[in-house]
């Protein structure tokens, strides 16, 4: 398995993750996508500071 399909495995988990436990929280569609979209700001975000 090569870097980049590893690393869009990790990201399509991460959201995935985020969207069952946004779902089992709030028991909301809405709410599910939004915090499906919103990880992706937060990786874009971490990326961009660097300081993890």
């Amino acid at each position: 398995m090569d870097k980049g399909s590893a690393a869009s495995s990790g990201l399509g988990f991460g959201s995935a993750m985020a969207m069952v436990l946004s779902f089992q929280l709030n028991h909301s569609i809405l709410w599910m996508i939004l915090h499906g979209i919103c990880s992706w700001f937060y990786v874009i975000y971490r990326a961009w500071k660097g300081d993890y």
